[in-house]
C-alpha cells in the first residue's frame, strides 16, 4: 500500500490550486474558529502540549477542518494518514490501522483524518472503535452534517464534537490578501478582494478559487470589477440541500412566521431560494405553517397558501415566488393559533394508546333492516330539527371518552369567537335534560 492512498501525490512540480498552495501549516496562519483556537481555549491548549484526543470537526465546507487536523498531527509529531469516506471501505480502514499499529510500536503516534465520515454506514464507523479505544489511532473525523444523526453514539462517546464556524469576511479578506500575495504581479483593489469575500459566503477554499479565476481572466494582471462580473455571475450560496444548512434556513423562515415577524420571514424565504431550493418545497411547508400556527385563528390563510402552491405549479417563476411571498407575508401578520395543531396531537395520543373503543349504537350506520333491527342508529337525534340547530346534552365520543376536550380556541382572531360559540353551547349542555352517559 502506498502513502498515496492517505496522504495524496508528494509530487510538488505539477499544478497545485492556489488553496492547496496556502494550507496554512501552524495555528498563527490559521484562519478563522477563534472561538476554539483563541489563546486559552481548550482546543489550543490541546494542540500546543501535543495532547491530542479523538474528535469531530463539524462544520460547513472550507472553513478549516482537513488543515486543522493536519496542524494538530503536525504540533505533535504524529504521523498523519487521511481517508475519504467517499473512496474508502472496511479494506482501506484496515490498511490505515496496520499502517497506525507500525507506528505505534516505533513509539510514535498516528492521527487518522477521516474526511466526510458521515458518508460510512454504522458499520464501517464501528470498525474504528478498538483502535479509537486502545489507542492504535487518534481518530479524527470532519463532517458537514449534523454528528447527533449521522454518527454512531459509540463513536461520538468517544471522541469530542467541535463546531467550526463560517469564516467572516474580513477574515475571507486577509486569506484573499494572502492569495493575491501569491500570484506574482497580480493587483487587486480591496473593494474586489471585498466582492470575492462575500460571494465566497464564508468559504475559504470558494474565496481562493474564485480569485484564481478571476487571475486567469484577468487582463494586464489587474481583477478588476468587470472581470469579477464574469466571474461571479450565477454564484450561489451555500445551502447544501438536505443537509443542516438546508433544515436551518427553513426552521428560521418557519419561526420567523410563527413569531409574526413578516420581514424576516421574506429574508429567509429569498435564502433559500437564493440558494437553489425548490419553490414547491417551500410551498408545501408554507401549507403546514397555514395550520399549524394559524389555524382557525385565520382560515383564510390555509386557503391563500394554498392558491400560492397552485400558482407556483401552474405558472412557475418568477409568477410563483411572488404568490409564495404574499402567503408568508400574510401568514407572518396573521392572529397566531396552535389550538388546532394540539388538537390534533391530543386526539392523535388518544387513538395511538387507547383502545378500540366500539361506536355508540345511536350513531352507527343503519342503512338495512337487520341493522335497524339489531337497534343501530337508535336513539339518534338529527341536530337540524333541535332547537337552534343543537342537540343539547348528545354525545358522539364512545362512553369512555365522553368527556374528552382536545380543541382548546385561544382569544385571538376568529378562534375567539369560536371560543365564545364552544362556551354557549357547552352551557347548553349543562341544562339539557337530556344528557348522554348520565
Amino acid at each position: 500500500m502506498t502513502s498515496d492512498l492517505f496522504e495524496g501525490s508528494t509530487d510538488s512540480s505539477g499544478y497545485q490550486p492556489l488553496a492547496a498552495r496556502l494550507r496554512p501549516h501552524d495555528l498563527d496562519t490559521y484562519a478563522g474558529q477563534q472561538h476554539l483556537l483563541a489563546p486559552g481555549k481548550p482546543l489550543r491548549e490541546s494542540i500546543e502540549r501535543r495532547q491530542l484526543h479523538s474528535m469531530i470537526f463539524w462544520g460547513p465546507p472550507g472553513v478549516g477542518k482537513t488543515t486543522l487536523a493536519r496542524i494538530a498531527a503536525e504540533a505533535a509529531d504524529a504521523h498523519f494518514l487521511q481517508l475519504s469516506a467517499v473512496l474508502s471501505g472496511v479494506k482501506e480502514i484496515r490498511e490505515a490501522v496496520a499502517q497506525a499499529k507500525q507506528h505505534k510500536a516505533s513509539g510514535r503516534d498516528t492521527v487518522l483524518f477521516v474526511d466526510e465520515v458521515h458518508r460510512f454506514n454504522k458499520s464501517q464507523q464501528d470498525a474504528f472503535l478498538p483502535y479509537v479505544e486502545d489507542g492504535t489511532v487518534i481518530f479524527v473525523g470532519a463532517t458537514t452534517e449534523n454528528p447527533s444523526f449521522e454518527l454512531n453514539n459509540a463513536l461520538l462517546s468517544r471522541s469530542r464534537v467541535y463546531k467550526l464556524r463560517q469564516l467572516e469576511r474580513a477574515e475571507l479578506e486577509h486569506v484573499l490578501q494572502r492569495g493575491l500575495e501569491a500570484l506574482p504581479g497580480m493587483q487587486a483593489s480591496t473593494e474586489c478582494l471585498a466582492m470575492i469575500a462575500a460571494q465566497a459566503d464564508g468559504d475559504a477554499r470558494r474565496a481562493l478559487n474564485l480569485l484564481e479565476l478571476a487571475a486567469d481572466l484577468a487582463e494586464q494582471d489587474e481583477i478588476t470589477q468587470a472581470t469579477l462580473e464574469e466571474v461571479l455571475q450565477g454564484s450561489l450560496r451555500r445551502f447544501d440541500k438536505g443537509g443542516d444548512l438546508f433544515y436551518d434556513q427553513i426552521s428560521a423562515l418557519h419561526k420567523a412566521v410563527r413569531g409574526s415577524a413578516p420581514d424576516a420571514a421574506l429574508y429567509w424565504f429569498c435564502r433559500m431560494l437564493d440558494g437553489g431550493c425548490e419553490p414547491l418545497y417551500i410551498a408545501r411547508r408554507v401549507m403546514r405553517m397555514a395550520s399549524e400556527d394559524i389555524g382557525n385563528a385565520d382560515p383564510r390563510a390555509l386557503s391563500l397558501a394554498l392558491d400560492a402552491w397552485q400558482v407556483q405549479e401552474r405558472l412557475g417563476s418568477p409568477e410563483g415566488e411572488l404568490a409564495l411571498a404574499q402567503a408568508i407575508l400574510y401568514l407572518a401578520c396573521a392572529p397566531k393559533s396552535n389550538a388546532v395543531y394540539n388538537a390534533y396531537k391530543l386526539a392523535s395520543a388518544d387513538v395511538d394508546e387507547g383502545d378500540s373503543e366500539e361506536v355508540p349504537m345511536h350513531l352507527r350506520n343503519a342503512p338495512t333492516a337487520l341493522m335497524r333491527d339489531m337497534e343501530h342508529g337508535e336513539g339518534y337525534r338529527y341536530a337540524h330539527d333541535e332547537e337552534e340547530g343543537y342537540a343539547a346534552g348528545e354525545n358522539y365520543f364512545p362512553a369512555a371518552l365522553s368527556e374528552r376536550r382536545y380543541y382548546h380556541p385561544v382569544d385571538r382572531g376568529l378562534e375567539k369567537r369560536i371560543a365564545e360559540k364552544l362556551q354557549y353551547l357547552r352551557e347548553r349542555d349543562k341544562t339539557s335534560t337530556i344528557r348522554r352517559y348520565d
